[in-house]
């Protein structure tokens, strides 16, 4: 099985399709949980996977990272593989989130002094020539020489066995602005993702703590270490510098900083804690995970028992009717059960549901009244529609017109009627939903009477307005696929709070309450006292169509503690009519809810 997943993983590298990056990302996920429930097949798996580290598609280089993380600390034996490979594919990445993950596993798992040299090389292949602020006020001010803009993106610095850096470059007729591109480092840098920055200073800090353990030269050592503190002092300079996009936060600086005094001191207590307690860490967020996952498998494998096995069973068919009650309808009665509801309720004969469900169409005073039973059956809408005639003629050719405004379509037209004096009949429409919309069913009856020379006669009737909650179901998804799904959904509507609901949480549940969506953000992120909150939710239709949304709400605390929720909720949708549908299902749940305040 494993060999037939590779070979579909190797397939995907030469085929573009719309879907390819995820059906990559889940071979990725199918062989990783291979690899850990049979060991054996690691060692196969990883080369072919380390491949896409350098993907464009930064989900399935995301997923092969926290693969090949997982691999070299559980599986010691093929520490020495990871490395190596990831050391070849690391000028591959272009992807900022996965080369800050690949410095992590670099900077914690090499061990050898040849190791960690290799990585120095990359890591100053990535960051182009030092100090960046004098280099690039130098390209600036076109101060390069010749010889330098001769030289190809494959300058290459190699640490010689004296601890020395001699720089080799091959000659390259590439292009001038083929040769100005930054390196990815320094380009993210330039772009104000300094986060890149500090997570560097980590992984020097750790290569340098073990390099000085692993040689004896102080010349060496303090070369190393050296280099290492050049590089994060440049970073620092650029950020406050004022030629990135954005300044360097007060965070970076504080976190470059300290990893500056660490190797300045060289304390014992901080050579334990960079180079053992992180890979502790990682030892327990992997343990937790097993565990959780073990939890969710046995959840799913409890069988919940909801019919005893010696429990009779009720054929409706052999039922006397002398014992079902007085106009209680057969068919109805086995359509429900089949579908596990029940129309009476304890005190409610005739189902307060169903008539909640009725809409009159048409006024008592006009001559033919109207009302229609709406019945939602996921993809097909009827319409059960009661008509009576209240004159005293023969109406002829009594037709119903139907026409709809949204993704909805008529199945088929009805037929025309002929309706005695104070008559009356129903009449059946089947209408078919398409996607996920607020729709209207709007419409008229036309008749004739009988012996009357007129032009025909007509009845406007009322609007039918179709629920999109009918079509909504609460959904989850991870916190990877809510981020990606969020980017790529072009429709966004962003509606402004405003309730008279006091609560943070109380307003989450009636927005949670009144669209069917999911809470996605734990309940440790919500609970305890905040003046604010933000919450994301998820919800799909049936038809597949997801539907995003992120609550920000706050509390105006200089009003007191009984001032009403502010802030937005903004949603997302793949289609406009989903994320306009849900915003007027928001606005219109806000002004049920609210109440005029006091002055």
């Amino acid at each position: 099985m494993v060999l037939v997943l590779k070979k579909e993983v190797v397939k995907t590298n030469n085929i573009e399709h719309e879907d390819t990056g995820k059906y990559r990302q889940l071979l990725v996920r199918t062989l990783h949980q291979c690899s850990v429930k049979f060991p054996d097949v690691a060692s196969t798996i990883i080369p072919v996977l380390m491949e896409f580290l350098g993907d464009t598609n930064e989900l399935a280089a995301a997923d092969v990272l926290v693969f090949v993380r997982e691999a070299v600390q559980r599986f010691d034996h093929l520490r020495p593989l990871v490395i190596s490979r990831l050391l070849d594919v690391f000028p591959s990445i272009k992807a900022m989130k996965i080369h800050r993950a690949a410095l992590w596993i670099l900077g914690e798992y090499c061990s050898t002094t040849e190791d960690i040299q290799n990585v120095m090389t990359l890591i100053r292949q990535a960051l182009g020539e030092i100090p960046i602020v004098d280099d690039e006020m130098k390209k600036a001010a076109g101060e390069v020489k010749d010889d330098e803009m001769q030289m190809g993106g494959n300058v290459q610095r190699l640490v010689t066995a004296d601890g020395t850096y001699a720089t080799q470059s091959a000659f390259s007729t590439v292009s001038v602005k083929k040769q100005e591109e930054r390196p990815p480092l320094r380009k993210d840098m330039m772009e104000g993702d300094f986060f890149i920055g500090a997570a560097l200073a980590t992984t020097l800090t750790k290569l340098a703590l073990k390099f000085i353990s692993l040689t004896t030269d102080k010349k060496r050592q303090n070369s190393f270490t050296a280099e290492a503190m050049l590089i994060m002092a440049t970073i620092i300079h650029l950020g406050k510098s004022g030629l990135s996009e954005k300044p360097i936060t007060d965070d970076d600086v504080d976190r470059i900083a300290t990893c500056l005094r660490v190797l300045a001191e060289r304390s014992e207590m901080m050579n334990e804690i960079f180079n053992n307690a992180c890979r502790g860490a990682l030892s327990m967020m992997l343990a937790a995970k097993i565990e959780e996952d073990k939890a969710a498998q046995e959840a799913a494998e409890k069988k919940v028992v909801k019919v005893q096995a010696d429990d009779p069973i009720s054929f409706t068919q052999l039922i006397n009717r002398a014992d079902m009650g007085p106009g209680e309808n057969l068919f109805e009665l086995t359509l429900s059960q089949a579908l596990g509801m029940s129309t009476k309720k304890d005190g409610d004969p005739i189902g307060a549901s169903k008539l909640s469900k009725v809409t009159q169409l048409t006024g008592f005073s006009d001559p033919v009244y109207a009302e229609a039973y709406v019945n939602v059956n996921q993809y097909d809408i009827v319409l059960d529609v009661l008509i009576v005639n209240q004159t005293a003629d023969t109406l002829q050719n009594l037709t119903l017109e139907l026409a709809t405004l949204g993704d909805l379509k008529l199945v088929e037209k009805p037929q025309p009627l002929l309706l005695a004096p104070h008559d009356f009949a129903n009449i059946k429409a089947n209408i078919k939903v398409a996607s996920t919309e607020n729709g209207i069913i709007f419409g008229n009856i036309v008749y004739d009477i009988s012996g009357a020379a007129s032009d025909r006669n007509c009845v406007v009737l009322s609007d039918i307005h179709i629920d999109i909650m009918d079509y909504i179901v609460p959904a989850a998804c991870t916190d990877t696929e809510f981020r990606q799904m969020w980017a790529e959904f072009e429709w966004e509507n962003k509606v402004t709070v405003n309730t008279n609901i006091t609560g943070l949480a109380d307003f989450l549940a009636h927005v949670m309450n009144c669209t069917n969506m999911k809470c996605l953000t734990p309940e440790k992120a919500l609970s305890g006292e905040c003046g604010f909150m933000a919450a994301n939710m998820y919800a799909r239709s049936i038809f597949g169509e997801d539907v995003l949304a992120n609550l920000s709400i706050e509390k105006a605390m200089h009003l007191g503690k009984d001032a009403p929720v502010q802030g937005h909720v903004r949603i997302r949708a793949k289609s406009q009519g989903m994320a306009l549908s849900m915003g007027d299902k928001i606005n219109l749940s806000q002004k049920k809810s609210s109440k005029p305040l006091a002055a």
